[in-house]
């Protein structure tokens, strides 16, 4: 059984407090002392490169900090997602279809997220029927309405893609 670190742990939810209230240099900082203490605490890597990615604006070192995010906490299921946003943001559509395929055995992921991305990911490759495939599965695999409209509208969406790009 994994040891906890309750210590580190209370900090990482105190950062993660921090960065609910906007307080991002406070919670970079914190973050930043966390794996200062402990470098293989991958939840606090996950957060470092959220901070990177959407806020500091610095992907390379968010890219860093999701991959460090899966190898110390290859069970942190955002780490994934976020990784897998920005892999898209960064059309690594490579990097992203294994992080995709390595997703669908993590327990407790989303499939229904994951195959939103690889429908998003065929849709930006211009792989149109793939990504109708993909929103279908999402739509499978989905309980909840608004997520399930959205796939549908992206659906119609391809498919006036299909009758445009055949002219």
């Amino acid at each position: 059984m994994d040891e906890v670190n309750f210590d580190l742990e209370e900090k990482f939810l105190k950062a993660d407090a921090l960065i609910g209230e906007n307080r991002l240099s406070e919670a970079a900082k914190l973050l930043e002392h966390i794996l200062s203490d402990a470098p293989d605490f991958g939840k606090a890597h996950n957060h470092m490169g959220w901070l990177f990615e959407t806020k500091f604006k610095n992907l390379h070192r968010a890219e860093d900090h999701y991959r460090l995010a899966l190898k110390f906490s290859p069970d942190y299921t955002a780490a994934y997602y976020n990784y897998a946003y920005l892999l898209s943001s960064m059309r690594k559509f490579d990097e992203l279809e294994r992080l995709l395929k390595e997703c669908i055995n993590v327990p407790g992921i989303s499939y229904a997220t994951i195959y939103n991305e690889y429908a998003l990911m065929r849709e930006m490759q211009g792989e149109i029927d793939d990504a109708i495939h993909h929103f279908k599965l999402h739509i499978k695999n989905s309980f909840d309405l608004k997520s399930i409209e959205t796939a549908s509208d992206a659906i119609r969406r391809c498919e006036r893609k299909k009758q445009l790009l055949a002219k």
